[in-house]
């Protein structure tokens, strides 16, 4: 009974030693795919990188009856020990930075004595005097200790108190209560790994060789610890350097470890079982465990499918979950402009199929004109060959009528339903229909059509208001995160003045700003409107935002104007691209044209000259921070 017992911990051991490997080889892939950028995780994927090594040494060589291949695995095995306590000091050194105690030269210099001292001790492990004899008496392979092993694991332990000297400054430096509540999880969490590599057999081989129940159910125990401590480090560490709402931290988190090493460990778990009882009964295990295997990772998946949302509900999104279910749901329903097209060109093609006609076309109309949003059929229409006389025909007389004739083409205004009563979204265009007589049946199959086009063009302009909303409040939203994820460590990080916006991102807002330079949500709210420069210009326009935008865009375009009369030559260019593009509302191909250039150097030419214009506003805003500053 008690071999039974002492073959089933061995047998669980090496199970938890295969388990911490993959574990830590996870939440290695994980530090090194969403947050490296950051001290402390960097610092951090060292140490899983340490015990990958540990843990993977230890689960091979504990399977192999080879002793050269056991002596090789064991001296692997030192790699990661020999490295782990540089890289404890490392990480307890970048988490009391982040609470704003800098590394001093001190720290800075012993972090580096110590990388380096233990690539000095790496080239010894292949050697007599790091490593002695291999031993296979007690309950585990292990080697004779040496001086040097000795003064190794006096120097492990000094290093390693060195570590939680520095966890104990950045517990008592941490300023909010639940970054102290992760920071207890992370020192305690930090033992189990660091005192359970320790090679205990170097110096307590007696004592496992008579007690090897006591032994393998230590040892049991703590790798059981190791394994659940890790996921509690990298929940810890992983709310450093990202500035991601907690919800979406924990999330990202859960799903991770139970698609990698939980699945990973079940299977594993499984196939060892099976083959070690298959074994033991004397019954074959081929074909049947790959099978098994296939069979287990696809209910794994689908169980973390299945129940992950619930898991989320309960404790990751508790008491948030009706707004989480909002923005879920608009993803879910968004109409992207290629679902719009894909809509509408099944409105078109029924139209088409009904009305026995070559083509038909939908046209979209806001404050900035009129736009061709799709178009099916021969003799396909241009947007260049929408002519101001059709928007006039519309505006004139024409609204509240269910069709009216353009040329050779039937028109249908597309209307939207609002407070102040219908107001033309859109128009249905069908080609040469204009003298063709249509039965009631045919009328009424185009008055259906063409209602749910218009919903769809309203519902899309909607939506396309929110995403610009969105837009709009991104970047002040990307702020508060990062002063959230900040403060929580270090108080001064809110004192901070606000770092200078991105140049990619004023490009954009340049660009969206002209797109609706007379009208629209894009000038209106535009960003650089916060920006510290403009607030002059809302001044001086008793806080209209849109004639403040006008402005700045104004001011920015002619600081770009050569002097003199204008002209159309090469040093013009710029300007003249913006001046009859966005301002006096040209199309492309007139403004290529008037200008001798292909429409691909006209795009060329504008991008320039859009960031030119980005340029002149960064400066003004630059301007603005150093007088106030």
């Amino acid at each position: 009974m008690l071999d039974l017992i002492l073959i089933l911990l061995q047998t669980a051991n090496q199970l938890l030693s295969a388990g911490i490997a993959i574990t830590a080889f996870s939440i290695l892939l994980y530090s090194l795919t969403f947050n490296l950028k950051d001290r402390v995780a960097q610092s951090f994927a060292i140490i899983m990188m340490c015990l990958v090594i540990l843990f993977s040494a230890d689960a091979i060589g504990s399977v192999s009856s080879d002793l050269q291949v056991i002596d090789f695995w064991l001296r692997f095995q030192w790699v990661g020990l020999i490295l782990l306590p540089a890289a404890y000091f490392h990480f307890s050194d970048a988490l009391l930075a982040t609470t704003g105690q800098v590394s001093r030269w001190r720290r800075k210099w012993l972090t580096r004595l110590l990388y380096m001292g233990s690539v000095v001790l790496l080239f010894l492990i292949p050697t007599r005097w790091m490593l002695g004899e291999l031993q296979t008496t007690g309950p585990a392979p292990f080697f004779k200790p040496t001086f040097l092993s000795a003064l190794f694991l006096i120097y492990f332990i000094s290093v390693m108190l060195l570590a939680w000297y520095n966890f104990f400054r950045t517990f008592i430096r941490t300023t909010t209560r639940a970054s102290q509540r992760r920071m207890v999880y992370l020192i305690i969490a930090a033992l189990f790994p660091a005192f359970g590599s320790i090679p205990y057999l170097l110096f307590g081989s007696t004592f496992a060789e008579r007690h090897g129940l006591v032994f393998w159910g230590i040892a049991a125990l703590i790798n059981f610890i190791i394994g659940g401590v890790i996921i509690i480090m990298t929940y810890s560490v992983s709310f450093f350097g990202v500035t991601w709402p907690n919800r979406l931290i924990k999330g990202r988190l859960l799903k991770w470890v139970l698609r990698g090493p939980v699945t990973a460990i079940i299977v594993l778990t499984a196939v060892t079982l099976t083959r070690r009882l298959s074994t033991w009964f004397g019954i074959s295990d081929s074909g049947y465990i790959s099978l098994g295997m296939v069979v287990l990772i696809i209910l794994c998946e689908f169980s973390i499918t299945f129940f992950f949302p619930i898991l989320e509900k309960l404790f990751i999104n508790e008491g948030d979950h009706e707004q989480i279910e909002l923005l879920v749901q608009l993803e879910e329903h968004m109409i992207t402009r290629k679902d719009l097209q894909q809509f509408l060109e099944m409105i078109l093609s029924a139209v088409c199929d009904r009305l026995q006609v070559a083509g038909a076309y939908i046209v979209g109309l806001d404050e900035n004109g009129m736009e061709l949003v799709y178009t099916i059929g021969k003799h396909n229409i241009q947007n260049d060959d929408l002519s101001e006389q059709l928007l006039e025909k519309v505006n004139n007389g024409n609204e509240g009528v269910w069709r009216f004739n353009w040329g050779n083409d039937m028109i249908v205004p597309l209307y939207s339903d609002e407070d102040q009563g219908k107001t033309v979204i859109g128009l249905l265009g069908i080609k040469n229909a204009a003298e063709l007589n249509f039965d009631e049946e045919a009328i009424h199959a185009v008055k259906i059509l063409a209602g749910r086009a218009g919903t769809a063009l309203k519902d899309h302009r909607t939506q396309q208001g929110i995403l610009d909303a969105l837009k709009t409040l991104t970047p002040s939203i990307e702020r508060l995160q990062e002063l959230r994820a900040a403060g929580s460590y270090d108080g001064s990080q809110l004192y901070r003045e606000d770092p200078p916006v991105k140049k990619e991102n004023i490009e954009q807002w340049v660009r969206d700003a002209l797109t609706h330079y007379w009208g629209g949500p894009k000038l209106t709210n535009n960003p650089l409107l916060k920006m510290m420069f403009a607030q002059d210009f809302l001044s001086e326009h008793e806080g209209n935002s849109g004639n403040a935008m006008r402005a700045i865009l104004q001011k920015s375009i002619e600081s770009i104007r050569p002097e003199g009369e204008r002209h159309f030559t090469g040093e013009w260019l710029l300007y003249n691209i913006l001046e009859m593009k966005f301002i006096e509302g040209k199309k492309v191909r007139e403004v290529a044209v008037k200008l001798a250039l292909s429409e691909a150097d006209f795009y060329r030419k504008q991008r320039i000259a859009v960031e030119s214009i980005a340029k002149h506003i960064e400066d003004s805003e630059n301007l603005a921070r150093n007088q106030f500053g």
